[in-house]
């Protein structure tokens, strides 16, 4: 009985095999370049950004946090619309930082003196950048330490860090020795905006939250 158990499992057929050959169209790890991975992003509906030449893939975000993105994309345009501040964009949109690199943050603010940087296909270094932080490792390292580094050297003068899990709103500020903590809020806590004098929301209504629960 147990050898025909195992005769049976052994003709099982096998799953199948990914189409590894897609994978050799493409440049390896190190070499891709900007018309490449513009080229191959323009057709996707997925986040993929260009790091020093590899290609990073974020995991797909959830319902909440685009539900944050987009509440926060809305308050702001609705600043800047009022007071012919400037304009933003919610990712998927591409922003060159550097040679060979190339951030989608969850949403870019540029002002008025900077549209020219606002480009269609994509953008220079915004004013204003905001990523909300998913709820697993690799993107809290890649929001909190990866993206923090490569703004601050692309000379982004405003990093907001928006923590669901944390209840927290992360307000970094350009500085000589990249960025300082321009202010650190809580649920209970109203955020500014140094770059858009005037800006200030709650942080529980960032975070769709009621700030007493």
């Amino acid at each position: 009985m147990a050898s025909s158990l195992k005769d049976s499992r052994c003709d099982q057929p096998a799953s199948p095999e990914p189409a590894w050959e897609i994978a050799t169209l493409f440049p390896p790890q190190g070499e891709w370049s900007e018309a490449a991975y513009l080229s191959f992003t323009e057709s996707l509906g997925q986040f993929v950004e260009l790091v020093d030449g590899s290609i990073e893939v974020p995991a797909m975000p959830t319902k909440t946090h685009q539900q944050i993105v987009h509440a926060m994309l809305a308050m702001l345009l609705g600043f800047l619309r009022a007071s012919h501040a400037g304009d933003a964009v919610a990712a998927p949109y591409r922003m060159r930082l550097r040679e060979g690199t190339f951030r989608e943050p969850d949403v870019a603010v540029y002002t008025t003196e900077h549209l020219d940087r606002f480009g269609e296909r994509y953008g220079e270094p915004a004013d204003i950048v905001i990523e909300v932080v998913s709820d697993d490792a690799a993107s809290r390292v890649r929001d909190y330490e990866d993206k923090r580094r490569d703004y601050a050297t692309a000379g982004v003068p405003e990093y907001w860090i928006v923590d669901p899990s944390a209840g927290r709103v992360l307000v970094l500020a350009l500085s000589e020795n990249g960025y300082a903590v321009a202010a650190d809020c809580g649920l209970t806590d109203d955020v500014s905006s140094r770059v858009l004098p005037g800006f200030t929301v709650a942080v529980a209504a960032v975070l769709l939250k009621d700030s007493t629960g």
